[in-house]
């Protein structure tokens, strides 16, 4: 009996292992595994990865008591670590432009911190301290609701290879700066800008999300840029500049991103490269893009219809294609120049790696269904198209069915599935 009494195989684990538990658990079960036994007493606090959230501390009513219980919480956390610190995470709702944020921060760019994320609630904006452009070996940044301003002669961050700024006060020319600064830089994401102009110079870039208010944009030197994910908000001032301007938007976004492997276009993108005027000849070849979903494609306009061409034809190995429309169905309806696919439509085109097609919000209207048709046509391996009909499209439907299965199939394999509800 007492044998098992003075067994103790939790407290004799390999400390990899401890390490592991510790990490796993969230930092307020973590601190409590002092109380395990005396030889787990202060183990969480070597840990490398400190997250910190809500959670952390217990809910009430009065959020002033919350806002305390959680600075004492963190800041007691610090002060009782041991070692360096790799990783430090603070997501909350409770705490804006907090004083203890700053003494934190100074306090982790003396522990070779390499990830750091900020992600803070609605109120006044939190002012990100000099000291954190000192933290030369940070790998990973994602700030949320920051006042972000460099200091003059700053060079930038050296081994940061992730950044995520989302609702963070920046001036352009700072975003170019840091960018280019980074000359690690694989990710970057940035989010709720209002009016954003940006050159990107990142030649190690490898994915890249964009959304917001975007006046212009060029991708400068993104040469291994694999992965792209752009949403746009159009607002009357953005419109205006987009009619005035001349230069091929196109080119400017994607002339020069050669190995792209997946692309995702939401609101307003294909109305955005659509923009200027184009070289007669087309630059580039996408050899490694698989996957392009583009959503509110209208089907009216010429030019955005241009761009969808351009961009699958110039891609020999495109093998998943989703497209969502949004046309004006009386307009479409009124003067559909169908020679156009006579004429823009290249000569013995062929996508010989197409297997997916989902069309969704399909209105019916006659550019539309040409698309459809010119698909069909011309992918020999096609597997399956999914098409759903526009929630606003009741009485065309059945005749939109019965024109697409008049249509030939260069795929005696390929299915139509035809989404009725």
């Amino acid at each position: 009996m007492g044998d098992v009494e003075t067994l103790d195989l939790i407290s004799d684990l390999p400390q990899s292992i401890v390490e592991i538990i510790l990490t796993l658990l969230p930092i307020r079960d973590a601190v409590r595994t002092s109380i395990l036994s005396t030889k787990w007493r202060y183990r969480w606090a070597t840990l490398t990865h400190l997250v910190f959230d809500d959670t952390c501390v217990a809910m009430c009513n009065d959020k002033g008591l919350i806002e305390n219980n959680l600075i004492k919480f963190i800041t007691r956390a610090l002060f009782l670590h041991q070692g360096p610190i790799h990783k430090f995470q603070l997501s909350t709702s409770y705490l804006q432009c907090c004083p203890d944020i700053d003494q934190w921060i100074l306090f982790l760019s003396r522990s070779d911190i390499k990830e750091l994320v900020l992600e803070l609630g609605e109120g006044e904006w939190f002012r990100v301290p000099s000291c954190l452009f000192n933290c030369k070996k940070l790998t990973r940044l994602e700030l949320t609701r920051c006042e972000f301003d460099p200091p003059p002669g700053f060079k930038g961050f050296p081994c940061l290879k992730s950044l995520s700024l989302c609702q963070v006060l920046i001036a352009a020319e700072a975003i170019e700066s840091l960018i280019s600064g980074c000359p690690l830089l694989e990710i970057l994401s940035l989010s709720y800008f209002d009016s954003l102009v940006l050159n990107i110079r990142a030649p190690n870039l490898k994915y890249l999300c964009l959304e917001g208010e975007i006046k212009d944009i060029c991708l400068e030197s993104t040469p291994l840029l694999v992965a792209m994910s752009v949403a746009m908000y159009l607002t009357d001032d953005i419109a205006e500049h987009l009619e005035q301007s001349s230069s091929c938007n196109f080119i400017k976004f994607l002339g020069g991103v050669p190995r792209l492997e997946s692309l995702i276009g939401h609101i307003y993108f294909t109305k955005y490269l659509s923009i200027g005027d184009y070289p007669g000849r087309f630059p580039i070849t996408y050899s490694y893009l698989k996957t392009v979903e583009l959503y509110q494609v209208s089907f009216e306009d010429m030019k955005e219809i241009l761009v969808v061409l351009r961009l699958i034809t110039n891609s020999p190995n495109l093998k998943e294609l989703q497209i969502s429309g949004s046309s004006n169905t009386l307009v479409a309806m009124e003067a559909p120049d169908l020679d156009f696919w006579i004429k823009e439509c290249p000569k013995g085109c062929t996508f010989e790696k197409l297997k997916i097609v989902k069309m969704t919000d399909m209105s019916g209207v006659p550019h539309e269904m040409e698309f459809i048709k010119f698909l069909l046509a011309n992918s020999p391996v096609l597997e399956m198209m999914t098409i759903a009909p526009c929630v606003y499209v009741i009485d065309g439907r059945l005749s939109m069915l019965i024109e697409l299965l008049r249509f030939r199939r260069a795929s005696a394999q390929a299915e139509i599935l035809f989404i009725r509800d």
